[in-house]
């Protein structure tokens, strides 16, 4: 599976339907070596992988920096995003102890979403990646979730206004491919495409089994406008790994109660099928037209085997059946084998 590939909107790019989160290679809450990282990244490429997502925040840097150097040395054509909206300054005196990147780059980050910021960050990016083009740039954590709703009007303000026409203007100077928004708000994206013409949004922790609310308006609006989706988070921040275990994670934090609840009866179902939670985790957001590629983050060879095999298992259509029949899964999503667009209207309404 990992070798298939789908088109991004109009733009042209084929992105690999397994795609690689580069949050790990940032030393995200654990530290990995350069030989791990360029392992890791080595056997994603062996199996298949040819989408390849990085940010300057993963590792304040770090993350872009082990990307950029293993995609230099292959000869065989691969997509490559980062993402924009965060400015690297260098730390003025000692390291903070409580980042979330450990042993990461001596650099602080910087919210930014003008126009004048988002030219700087993109040609950081290039600097730091060590290459000559970014194919997708994401403008990265706009939304209230992330600033607050006092703040996000002018922010969204800004990043529409100025961020937006940069990358827009990057793009028809062909200096990047297509530009979108890197968020865990599917409304903030569903704000975004009442004011641009974005190609791909990365979502993150919004359309898994355990949430599908972005089916409401979101995800039929990006079919209407002809607008990719990239599903991060497949695994809601690790539950739909581990399972619903006593601290297992939801959104980077231990799972409330009605989360371990539903992950209960999810698990339960994939257990009558035979079937691993996080295999029918990793193959559900796949199903949906709108969606190109699922971004799994890996810091190990191991963990990017287990992905494949994950997403490789023939699952029964009796296991999507029966969730939808426990309410699990919204009636309106659709599970493999199913044409969404059947006997539906999927127009959207963002008026």
């Amino acid at each position: 599976m990992a070798r298939q590939k789908r088109q991004i909107g109009n733009t042209g790019l084929d992105v690999s339907v397994l795609g690689f989160g580069g949050a790990p290679l940032g030393n995200m809450y654990r530290p990995l070596d350069d030989d791990q990282a360029r392992e890791t990244l080595q056997v994603a490429w062996d199996c298949g992988f040819r989408y390849f997502d990085t940010a300057p925040r993963y590792g304040y840097g770090l993350s872009e920096r082990r990307t950029g150097d293993f995609l230099r040395a292959q000869n065989e054509p691969y997509i490559l995003s980062t993402k924009v909206g965060r400015l690297l300054h260098r730390i003025e005196g000692d390291i903070p102890a409580d980042r979330p990147f450990v042993d990461a780059l001596p650099f602080v980050e910087v919210y930014d979403y003008s126009y004048d910021a988002v030219m700087r960050s993109v040609e950081d990016s290039w600097q730091r990646l060590g290459l000559r083009r970014i194919d997708i740039a994401y403008i990265h954590d706009i939304g209230s979730l992330t600033h607050g709703v006092d703040a996000h009007p002018r922010l969204m303000r800004d990043a529409m206004e100025g961020g937006a026409r940069a990358l827009d203007e990057l793009k028809k100077a062909g200096l990047i491919g297509a530009y979108g928004l890197g968020v865990n708000e599917w409304e903030v994206c569903l704000e975004a495409l009442k004011s641009t013409d974005m190609d791909v949004f990365l979502l993150a922790g919004r359309y898994t089994l355990l949430e599908q609310e972005a089916q409401e308006t979101f995800l039929p609006e990006c079919l209407r406008r002809n607008a990719s989706v990239v599903v991060g988070g497949a695994f809601n921040s690790g539950i739909l790994v581990t399972g619903p275990k006593p601290g297992a994670k939801y959104d980077y934090e231990d799972a409330p109660q009605h989360i371990l609840d539903r992950a209960v009866r999810i698990e339960n179902i994939c257990a009558d099928h035979n079937v691993p939670l996080p295999a029918a985790a990793i193959q559900f957001p796949l199903t949906h037209p709108a969606v190109v590629s699922v971004i799994p983050g890996a810091s190990s060879p191991r963990h990017v085997k287990q992905a494949v095999e994950w997403a490789e298992l023939p699952i029964p259509s009796a296991l999507w059946n029966d969730l939808r029949d426990q309410g699990l899964l919204r009636a309106d999503v659709p599970v493999p084998g199913e044409d969404l667009l059947a006997g539906s209207d999927m127009s959207g309404d963002v008026s």
